[in-house]
């Protein structure tokens, strides 16, 4: 029996073969897939460049050098220099750094925060149900970069408090998308043969519960990815996220607007990298709907 015959086989002896099937189907699924094939070839470039960057970059990205400032692009600056003469290749670079701890950390926050208040309001119901979506609503009920900017101010400016105010507005799409999982089978005969059992509410949630609601909110993460580094950038953008000398893409277009008519890659080149990531994530995230969703790819 090769390994492919063993990861496919349709009665697997053990949780572990049962798995690593899944995990094949769904890989193979997904390299079907072109776009979504492009949208991980760049998410993986965006890791591999924030892990590299100090090889990548050819210039540390707060090195000034005023006789070399605006400088179009050329050979030796592939994406031109700032108005302080600081190579904005190599910002770009130590950029990715900034944008992937920004979507890491949001994800890492929101995604759990959301999907435990969903699953105990759908369990529950009654007036937890009323409570945690009534909450929850008010957070859905404003738009995400006005309510950022609301806590940010509240908070103050800096990469962290920006990080802490997007997680605050992103966490309720979660709730609603694990409080309406939940509903389908939280009278299902599995749970009630759990609680039968003697489960607590407390282990039928982490144990049975979302599990179930993982794939759902691995799409939906994904797609938000998007959102929140055009969230980040905005922020950037205004001066209430990362603060100079970091070369966060939003803080660069900020400083590049000035320049915009006559030296115009200053503010595009950071731009592009903004388009370019944005863009990976939307399509990776489609790809995983299409492979973790069959109906909703059924019914497209």
């Amino acid at each position: 029996m090769t390994a492919r015959d063993w990861l496919l086989d349709d009665s697997p002896a053990s949780r572990l073969q049962a798995n690593l099937g899944r995990a094949w189907r769904m890989g193979t699924t997904l390299l079907r897939n072109p776009l979504a094939v492009v949208g991980a070839a760049i998410i993986l470039g965006l890791i591999l460049t924030a892990a590299f960057a100090p090889w990548i970059a050819p210039e540390t990205p707060f090195g000034q050098d005023l006789a070399n400032r605006l400088q179009p692009p050329s050979p030796q600056h592939w994406m031109g220099t700032d108005e302080l003469g600081r190579d904005i290749f190599s910002r770009v670079v130590y950029g990715s750094r900034i944008t992937l701890m920004i979507v890491s950390l949001v994800a890492v926050i929101s995604a759990p925060l959301g999907l435990i208040v969903g699953a105990v309001a759908g369990y529950f119901g009654g007036w937890p149900d009323r409570l945690l979506m009534g909450v929850t609503d008010v957070f859905l009920s404003m738009p995400k970069l006005i309510l950022a900017l609301a806590f940010v101010a509240a908070l103050g400016p800096g990469i962290e408090n920006a990080i802490i105010a997007i997680a605050i507005t992103a966490w309720p799409a979660y709730a609603r998308i694990a409080r309406a999982e939940t509903m389908t089978f939280r009278n299902s005969e599995f749970i009630s043969a759990v609680r039968l059992l003697g489960a607590s509410h407390g282990r039928i949630i982490f144990r049975h519960v979302l599990p179930l609601c993982t794939s759902s909110m691995i799409v939906r993460v994904t797609l938000d990815m998007a959102g929140i580094i055009l969230t980040a950038a905005g922020l950037g953008f205004l001066g209430l996220g990362a603060q100079p000398p970091m070369p966060e893409w939003g803080a660069m277009i900020s400083r590049g607007r000035s320049f915009i008519l006559d030296q115009w890659w200053v503010a595009t080149m950071p731009g592009f990298a903004i388009i370019l990531v944005s863009l990976g994530f939307s399509l990776l995230g489609d790809g995983l709907r299409d492979v973790l969703d069959p109906k909703q790819a059924g019914e497209r």
